[in-house]
């Protein structure tokens, strides 16, 4: 039984596009909205720029259609349903739009996030203002894995939170060790993925803190990543609307992979039932911590 001991406490996650949330701490949003805290995901674009995934809807990227944007943002609201968190655009929807990756003529758009930094930052130093946070989690300052709009809401974060009495701020993060030994545990991957090189997954040497998942967690995770089928595709049978294709990964034990799933690059990766943060800012974990909120007051 899921103990209410975060009753009062509040959590902000700072997110560039929909499916961030579900992909850089998910489970751990979802364990502490099980526990009482009240938990808004903060999304700062509607990932205009994306590829997607499955043929039915491939001509909605901006190249073609331009519609993803508003496709993601029904995306995003499943997803944070399954997860037990609300949600709220910054500024307002399409205040902002997806930057595209490094190098992409994107950038180049007035609105595009990467240029408006300023106004961003106002934006979320309000969202801080309203809600008060104890803990805020985003990227750290390399963004997780190095894209403009996840550097970006690093910085906003950064800049917006100070003087605003957040106690905390931390980076999601994966672990190096355990993301090697999940992925040693594949035996065998979907048709046409493969499995990531050296140096192609975002993961660090270090954290300040572990959070174990319960099997809740987990299984929220998954449905919100789920909920993101333009862009996730969980290895596990499942087929939509939006992707009708099954795909099936072989695993050898579900100890350290809890599940696989790519992105559209068919890049292998492994949902670990384990979830890893560092300290951004503000109040140091006490000393064996596994509860994010420890050494916190509200």
């Amino acid at each position: 039984m899921v103990t209410r001991d975060l009753v009062g406490a509040r959590v902000v996650a700072v997110h560039a596009h929909p499916d961030d949330e579900a992909l850089f701490g998910g489970g751990i949003l979802a364990q502490l909205a099980s526990r009482g805290a009240e938990v808004t995901v903060v999304t700062c674009t509607l990932g205009e720029q994306g590829e997607v995934i499955g043929a039915p809807y491939s001509g909605l990227v901006a190249d073609e259609a331009d519609q993803l944007g508003g496709f993601r943002i029904a995306e995003l609201q499943h997803s944070l349903a399954a997860l037990g968190v609300r949600g709220e655009h910054l500024r307002r929807a399409g205040a902002f739009r997806d930057s595209g990756m490094v190098g992409s003529p994107s950038a180049e758009h007035p609105r595009a996030f990467v240029n408006c930094g300023e106004e961003a930052t106002a934006a979320l130093r309000e969202v801080f203002e309203r809600i008060r946070p104890q803990l805020v989690l985003t990227y750290g300052p390399d963004g997780g894995y190095g894209h403009p709009d996840h550097i970006q809401a690093h910085r906003i974060t950064h800049a917006a939170a100070e003087e605003s009495g957040i106690q905390r701020i931390v980076w999601s993060v994966n672990s190096a060790a355990h993301t090697a030994a999940a992925l040693a545990d594949i035996t065998e991957v979907p048709r046409g993925w493969r499995m990531p090189e050296t140096g192609e997954l975002a993961v660090v040497d270090s954290w300040d803190i572990e959070v174990e998942l319960s099997d809740q967690d987990l299984a929220a995770r998954l449905e919100a990543m789920r909920a993101h089928p333009t862009q996730i595709w969980v290895a596990d049978g499942t087929v939509s609307a939006t992707n009708p294709e099954a795909a099936y990964a072989g695993v050898k034990s579900t100890a350290e992979c809890a599940a696989v799933f790519a992105l559209s690059n068919l890049i292998t990766q492994p949902v670990m039932r384990t979830e890893y943060a560092q300290l951004g800012a503000g109040t140091a974990f006490p000393v064996g911590a596994s509860d994010i909120m420890a050494g916190l007051t509200w």
